[in-house]
């Protein structure tokens, strides 16, 4: 099995295709992993195999990745990790798709990394609003239940640092407002439909940044699926053959 290891991290990660190379950071909240490809509309891990070299990962303390609970800066932990991995690969610049958490995590990467982020797809990101403020509390909280019930090295003491470290913020989490609103890459953004995605969050995301387009309506029939799998599609090439 591919791992990479970095400091007192595991990751585990797998590889797919050929071209230009494209990061998937997927969905399913804190336990982003890659088998939750399978659940996105949009899943470029089996649609984008023909044009890409295609990068998934489990995240930190998800799936069969392993590695501390970062208290002082988890985002930049996630991203350290990301580009841990593209450096251990030999990838300098490369294309990015994300969906649910993997929006605030490409947020993230293109704070810490711009030269390197090529353009990014944002599928369905997750913003903290006012409604959905108790929905948040409990997936993390869930999470992080399962890990200490799994890990021994974690307490409640460290778990209730990091989590409150992590999700201190409000809108994407991982930055604000103002860094979304300097992003110097290009971005292609599929808002939400649902609580944990809001679709207001989605088209302020778009909005704010000044490379950023907007897609929608694109989940709300197979055929609006299909048209936006082909947009994205589009989109990622016309960047990566630059």
């Amino acid at each position: 099995m591919p791992f990479f290891a970095h400091d007192d991290t595991t990751i585990y990660f797998e590889e797919r295709g050929a071209g230009f190379p494209l990061l998937l950071l997927a969905p399913g909240g804190m336990r982003s992993a890659i088998e939750y490809w399978a659940a996105a509309a949009v899943n470029p891990w089996e649609s984008y195999r023909q044009d890409f070299r295609l990068v998934a990962m489990d995240q930190r303390n998800a799936g069969q990745s392993r590695g501390p609970l970062e208290a002082g800066d988890p985002w930049g932990a996630y991203a350290s990790d990301q580009l841990g991995l593209l450096d251990h690969l030999e990838i300098d610049r490369f294309l990015v798709m994300g969906c649910c958490i993997g929006g605030s995590y490409i947020l993230k990467l293109i704070e810490q990394a711009p030269d390197r982020v090529v353009a990014a797809v944002l599928e369905q990101p997750i913003a903290v609003d006012g409604s959905n403020v108790q929905l948040f509390e409990q997936m993390r909280r869930s999470w992080g239940d399962e890990l200490m019930g799994s890990r021994t090295e974690f307490d409640g003491r460290t778990m209730d640092q990091f989590l409150a470290a992590m999700w201190h913020d409000d809108f994407v989490v991982s930055v604000s407002k103002d860094v979304v609103a300097a992003c110097p890459v290009p971005l292609l953004v599929l808002p939400g439909i649902d609580e944990y995605h809001p679709t207001a969050a989605g088209r302020e995301i778009a909005a704010l940044a000044p490379g950023a387009e907007l897609l929608e309506p694109w989940k709300d029939s197979p055929e609006h699926v299909a048209d936006a799998t082909e947009a994205v599609r589009r989109f990622l090439l016309s960047h990566g053959n630059r």
